[in-house]
């Protein structure tokens, strides 16, 4: 049985392009609907979620590492590294090994750890450029979670979330159909009985090049031109947030 459940990383983790003014920080996300599966019938089910949008891995670790060691979780869900491969210039090896050393604290604590590959964006003109370095992500975290018992969910090989309908406008997050498909990913993979559902979305709708060229135009104008700007100034999405979730509670 899983009491304590404690959740690190980024946007993907804490929740964002699934909106829900009613929560903290105004988003659900994967992790919430994993953690109220978890909960069901156990009352003394506890969860953490300390992602905060925006980080990369080096402040991911050096923020939120100590606390939910400091929580004494028995599950941890622990992704990131995708802001970092969106940049310029990144060093992946070295990455990998902080990342390594990160998890061999969370698993030496005794807790099952949980790590995620990255999606396959071979669908999307923009994102197929990073198809290399997230190749070579994923396979890190391969060998990582081998070495210290990590149960992985690989999201590469998640075909649905190649559907842009899976993805909320910015096309860099998940939205509620994504998010839901991700919990369902993890509990599975943890061999956990759950009542989500995936989407039946049918067919893609085959858009003509005309209206995908305004999409992508449009896609640029509002979100990838104020991301730049956010970077040209230093600034990050999440600067002004704090964990939505920074200590153990009731669901």
């Amino acid at each position: 049985m899983t009491a304590r459940f404690v959740a690190l990383g980024d946007s993907f983790t804490e929740g964002v392009g699934d909106d829900d003014p009613s929560r903290p920080n105004g988003v659900r996300g994967w992790a919430d609907r994993v953690a109220e599966e978890l909960a069901a019938g156990e009352s003394e089910f506890r969860y953490a979620n300390l992602a905060i949008r925006g980080r990369l891995l080096d402040r991911v670790l050096a923020e939120q590492l100590e606390p939910a060691l400091s929580l004494e979780p028995d599950l941890v869900s622990l992704y990131a590294g995708g802001n970092d491969l969106l940049r310029p210039r990144v060093d992946i090896d070295a990455l990998a090994h902080r990342y390594d050393e990160a998890v061999a604290r969370l698993a030496g604590c005794g807790a099952t750890v949980v790590l995620f590959t990255g999606v396959d964006g071979v669908d999307d003109p923009v994102f197929r450029r990073l198809r290399g370095r997230t190749a070579i992500y994923n396979e890190h975290v391969r060998v990582i979670a081998a070495r210290h018992g990590a149960i992985v969910v690989d999201m590469w090989g998640m075909r649905q979330l190649r559907d842009r309908r899976m993805w909320s406008a910015d096309r860099l997050h998940l939205n509620s159909l994504g998010h839901t498909e991700v919990a369902i990913a993890v509990l599975d993979a943890l061999g956990v009985a759950h009542g989500l559902v995936p989407a039946a979305l049918g067919p893609q709708p085959v858009v003509h090049p005309r209206l995908r060229r305004a999409e992508d135009l449009r896609w640029g104008r509002e979100h990838v031109l104020p991301w730049i700007k956010r970077r040209l100034r230093g600034e990050s999405s999440g600067d002004a947030l704090e964990a939505k979730r920074p200590g153990l509670a009731p669901v």
